[in-house]
């Protein structure tokens, strides 16, 4: 008798084929560095943009329960309220993540006989959540503002635009300009998944619609405390009726466990800490590595802290990470599903811990990494 799992082998080894095979590497990471099987490289994978330091919290409190059923610690409140005015909205609510924030969010507020209009490069959380709310899904080119307005469908009567602020492979921004105006003329509801751009872009960090003059134009936000602000899960802020439905029907709210409160308390001493200084080194590093990878002969569009070094042929890209890997540089390749077939890349992520030797360094060895696989 066969093992019960047998047919999962076939499936594995055509990822292998493929050189789409993955695998977890366990590391301790430490300010602009991780250890690696006691390798020490330099961190260019970590989504901790802002890098503040690490904040000492007197509490140890881990309880973690529905907050609906065991009690809501005053922690949320108290950030959810600082959450909700950094967007300019009326309400906040925190997730686990962020990823259930999308999931959760989108599905209730969109429903049966609505139309989505998704940008095609929108992150994976969006993606499943426009399924599951049984809505018609129209995906339109990204960031074409033309083919947004080919698709859209008056028959019906509810119609959302759900983008991200800061594209989370390509690293470009959203045209949030023309696709908010685009949206006020057609009374479109507009809905920005901001995980990439909140607390790095925009006066004082507030984000990517802040960053075009455009937020009073967005009608919710979804976004991240784990990235920017480096701390743990996801929020969502928009007016008073939409979070106190999601509080009243959105599954991942509802059917879960809430953030430890430890957790909470955390992003509060992370919000009000002095994010700005470390937002205005972030912006000098990314200059920095953007103007010196163009020098050397790299095609880079980003204008933000994620860059994509376009490489193609998925074995080229892996041991194109091999080799900055053994060069001390830990970035990863980044394959299909998660970007297109033949467009697999070296995904940077330029945080404010890097210093001006370090990225000198990062540079030598693209520009070694780049003659050497015939990418420059």
């Amino acid at each position: 008798m066969k093992p019960k799992f047998s047919y999962i082998n076939s499936q594995l080894e055509k990822i292998r084929k493929n050189d789409l095979y993955r695998q977890l590497r366990s590391g301790k990471v430490n300010g602009a560095f991780i250890t690696i099987n006691r390798k020490k490289l330099l961190n260019l994978c970590s989504n901790d943009y802002l890098g503040i330091p690490s904040i000492k919290l007197v509490t140890n409190q881990m309880q973690s329960s529905s907050r609906l059923v065991s009690g809501n610690d005053l922690a949320f409140n108290i950030l959810e309220k600082k959450l909700a005015k950094h967007k300019s909205q009326q309400n906040a609510l925190i997730f686990p993540t962020g990823y259930m924030a999308n999931l959760g969010t989108i599905t209730t507020i969109i429903r049966k006989g609505d139309q989505i209009l998704s940008d095609e490069l929108n992150h994976a959380s969006i993606i499943e959540a426009c399924k599951l709310s049984n809505a018609k899904i129209s995906i339109y080119k990204h960031n074409d503002i033309n083919d947004l307005k080919l698709k859209l469908d008056k028959k019906y009567k509810r119609k959302f635009i759900i983008t991200e602020g800061i594209f989370s492979m390509d690293g470009d921004f959203a045209n949030l300009k023309e696709i908010t105006e685009f949206a006020e003329q057609k009374n479109i509801i507009t809905v920005l998944d901001d995980a990439h751009g909140d607390f790095t872009v925009g006066q004082d960090g507030k984000g990517s619609a802040n960053y075009f003059n455009v937020s009073k134009k967005i009608d919710l936000y979804i976004s991240s405390l784990s990235k920017g602000l480096g701390s743990f899960g996801g929020y969502i802020a928009s007016q008073k009726n939409v979070v106190d439905l999601c509080i009243n029907k959105s599954k991942s709210f509802i059917y879960t466990s809430a953030l430890p409160s430890v957790f909470v308390e955390y992003s509060i001493k992370r919000f009000d800490s002095n994010r700005e200084k470390f937002r205005k080194k972030l912006g000098k590093n990314v200059h920095f590595i953007s103007s010196g990878l163009k020098k050397i002969g790299y095609k880079i569009d980003s204008k933000t802290h994620i860059i994509p070094i376009i490489v193609g042929q998925e074995k080229t890209t892996l041991n194109f990470g091999k080799y900055l890997f053994d060069k001390g540089i830990y970035a990863q390749p980044i394959r299909f599903p998660t970007v297109p077939k033949n467009k697999a890349r070296i995904r940077l992520s330029v945080t404010s811990w890097l210093t001006k030797k370090q990225i000198e360094d990062v540079l030598d060895v693209f520009e070694s990494a780049g003659k050497k696989f015939k990418i420059l």
